[in-house]
């Protein structure tokens, strides 16, 4: 069974921070950073030796299965970023009754294949999509279901392995987007602490006083310094701040890891502190076999570090609240469609995304509560216009009628009738490689799923 192991693989050799709201860095940057100052600061040979003995390999090869997207964008790499918070040892404080590993952040950067852009796109995890079968470590395997997107972390790792954590989450993350993931680097919360600690501290300035039980929380408004359990808090906070969204944590997450990394490179003269900054770093780091070294991380960062601020893009998956849909869900989120395929098409074509039209594309949502549905069955197999049609009851589409198609059909369709074009292509867009059409027979106001011998369900 592949797991987890530290891996080494030889080779040579201030001032408060103020938290703004000036740029976003990539939470990753917690691991890959300490690459790069290993660079800028020279150390010897045998702290490259030390620190390289601590990150983590995990082998997921033979987790994910062969079922996985293609590679539309040879060149570019889709790294998958997780801030895991696993619920032993040291973390076991913190969500009592859950599940043994859990995922609190989860994002991934897009680097095109000619370097000069990057994209990184952040996944509420409160998202509800289908996860897949995944193994589970233990002998057994779950069974595909919808819930929320961090429960995949959880299902891979329920023997307490990294490997299988970090595979359930490629394989939910493949299915619902059709991107193929690269690499995967996971942090752990510990050692994110840690490195908070070794900075003796980061300044934060909540512009109002947080008092969260769940987080551990307490503390008032107005800028201070927060290190240790607080700074773990309040990076973890949510429902006692702002509209408590995991929107509104995703931010403050993205932010504090601004402040962290600016603290960071004020330190660099500063060897002890410098030293245990990486010694967090690195131990709290687990990534793909591949990945898993100090020359592969700065190699990887010595080609970021390239790209231009203002084509490195933060970007967060369209989404709307599911109780627009489903009006007793008022725990999870759901994608908004079509802006979300046509976000993942495009990185997945290596096409680079723009940020104020995504914004501007998202402002008047068609919910799926709004779309109506009539289903035909052209797969030849008995009852399954009235298995879709629940399936699409389900997600809050409103079903007008099922039946037979004319014909048996090899491919899936949409069609809809005159002036719900863009009720035709939220539905279709959840049906990769679907496009819809205009059906001048089509009944007024409705959208037309015929389905095919190829369906094999929303996305």
């Amino acid at each position: 069974m592949s797991g987890t192991r530290r891996r080494g693989r030889g080779g040579a050799a201030g001032k408060a921070t103020r938290l703004t709201r000036r740029g976003r860095v990539l939470l990753w940057i917690a691991g890959t950073f300490s690459a790069l100052i290993l660079a800028v600061a020279g150390v010897g040979a045998w702290v490259y030796t030390d620190l390289n003995g601590n990150i983590h390999g995990a082998d997921v090869d033979d987790k994910l299965g062969g079922d996985r997207p293609a590679n539309l964008s040879p060149g570019s790499q889709n790294i998958l970023v997780v801030g895991s918070d696993s619920r032993d040892g040291a973390n076991a404080e913190y969500g009592k009754g859950l599940t043994t590993m859990q995922s609190d952040t989860l994002m991934v950067v897009h680097v095109a294949a000619d370097r000069k852009w990057a994209s990184v796109v952040s996944f509420p995890r409160d998202s509800r999509v289908e996860i897949p079968a995944c193994d589970k470590g233990d002998g057994t395997k779950s069974s595909a279901h919808h819930f929320k997107i961090n429960e995949a972390f959880a299902i891979g790792g329920t023997s307490g392995e990294v490997a299988g954590a970090a595979a359930c989450t490629i394989r939910t993350i493949e299915a619902n987007t059709g991107l193929r993931i690269d690499h995967f680097m996971s942090v752990d919360f510990q050692g994110f602490k840690g490195m908070v600690d070794a900075l003796d501290g980061i300044e934060v300035c909540p512009k109002s006083a947080i008092h969260d039980k769940k987080a551990h929380l307490d503390m008032e408004a107005g800028c201070q310094t927060v290190k240790g359990e607080k700074a773990l808090g309040y990076v973890r906070t949510r429902y006692s701040v702002g509209d408590g969204s995991d929107i509104g944590r995703i931010g403050r997450q993205q932010e504090f890891m601004e402040a962290l990394t600016e603290k960071a490179h004020s330190k660099l003269t500063s060897p002890k502190s410098l030293y245990g900054f990486l010694q967090s770093a690195t131990k709290s780091l687990t990534t793909d076999e591949e990945l898993a070294g100090i020359k592969p991380l700065y190699d990887l960062a010595s080609e970021l570090k390239g790209i231009p601020s203002d084509r490195l893009g933060f970007l967060t998956v369209p989404n709307y609240p599911r109780e627009a849909d489903v009006p007793t869900d008022k725990a999870n989120v759901v994608w908004q469609f079509p802006q979300a395929a046509d976000l993942f098409s495009a990185l997945a074509r290596d096409k680079e995304v723009d940020k104020k039209e995504l914004e501007a594309s998202v402002k008047d949502p068609v919910y799926a509560s709004k779309v109506r549905v009539q289903v035909l069955n052209g797969s030849g197999v008995t009852g399954r216009a009235a298995a879709v049609a629940e399936e699409l009851r389900a997600e809050g589409y409103i079903v007008v009628g099922t039946g037979n198609a004319p014909d048996e059909q090899r491919t899936t369709e949409v069609t809809y009738a005159q002036g719900q074009d863009r009720q035709g292509k939220v539905l279709a867009s959840r049906l990769p490689g679907v496009r819809a059409e205009q059906d001048a027979a089509a009944a007024s106001g409705t959208v037309t799923l015929v389905v095919g011998k190829d369906y094999d369900g929303l996305r």
